[in-house]
């Protein structure tokens, strides 16, 4: 299983004085499983990629598909591959609309027609994934909750369609530390509990914490794909295309600038961490 994109190519206005090219013949492979994060500069083409998984654009030219079926075919069931792909936009909150937050959470499931019971279990479910309370929650105005506590319904909307993939453009834009570390950790879960998550974000440090494969973008294009600490490796090249690396990284470096040994591939903080705990022991135990 898997979701496949051949040769897409997206033109905004198209023929027109105002046409602009935003993803040109990319190819790409998401499998099932995986935890893929896409990064590039603003304008690369993140957001029009993205939004292509689930047919929310149609392409120009190439296709998408997803476990092996034409997003964009003829006679294809497009309402079914979506429940597949659950796409959950940046700043979701503003999208919310429903008096209470079980209702707005329900709004997927009930159009598809679903019996009571199966609504009511899948607004549950949601709800507990995104560490929100049924009992405390479900019957309150989701416009009273807190801008994170908002994101988090959002998100349970979508998770309540039960979707295979969960694609997110920047999930955890606007929060505070404390927002952020809650939205991502979520997403971390629900990655683990088998939900294949594709990520755009702007944050290598939640690059190197969380994926297992980045598709760096730029004008467009994809000029990279392999496992953060591989890209990380390539400073240069990630400053070709106007990214960093992550915090840790630069530390790193800092530290060896001062004349600590320290390995190359420290990316994360936990990483950074551990192995400074260790050389401390060492030290002192030396």
């Amino acid at each position: 299983m898997s979701i496949e994109v051949k040769h897409l190519t997206h033109t905004y206005s198209a023929g027109s004085a105002l046409q602009s090219t935003a993803v040109q013949d990319v190819n790409m492979t998401i499998e099932e499983g995986e935890f893929v994060a896409i990064v590039g500069h603003t304008g690369s083409g993140k957001s029009t990629l993205v939004q292509h998984l689930n047919g929310l654009l149609k392409p120009t030219a190439g296709q998408v598909l997803v476990d092996g079926e034409d997003m964009n075919g003829e006679n294809v069931n497009k309402r079914l591959i979506r429940q597949k792909v659950g796409l959950v936009f940046q700043y979701p909150e503003y999208q919310l609309f429903e008096e209470t937050v079980a209702k707005d959470i329900a709004f997927g499931p009930k159009n598809q027609g679903l019996p009571a019971e199966e609504i009511d279990r899948r607004v549950r479910k949601a709800m507990a994934h995104v560490h929100l309370d049924y009992d405390k929650y479900a019957e309150r105005s989701p416009f009273e909750l807190s801008g994170g506590q908002m994101r988090r319904v959002a998100i349970a909307g979508v998770l309540a369609m039960e979707p295979r993939y969960l694609i997110l453009d920047e999930p955890a834009a606007g929060l505070d530390p404390k927002g952020r570390d809650r939205i991502l950790g979520m997403v971390k879960e629900l990655h683990e509990e088998g939900v294949t998550v594709v990520m755009v974000s702007h944050s290598m440090d939640d690059c190197a914490r969380l994926a297992t494969r980045m598709i760096v973008m730029s004008k467009g294009t994809v000029v990279a794909s392999d496992t953060p600490r591989a890209l990380f490796s390539q400073p240069e090249l990630m400053a070709s295309v106007h990214l960093g690396v992550p915090e840790a990284a630069r530390l790193c470096a800092m530290l060896r600038e001062k004349g600590l040994e320290l390995p190359h591939d420290l990316y994360t903080q936990q990483e950074l961490y551990e192995h400074l705990l260790r050389l401390w022991k060492e030290a002192k135990h030396a």
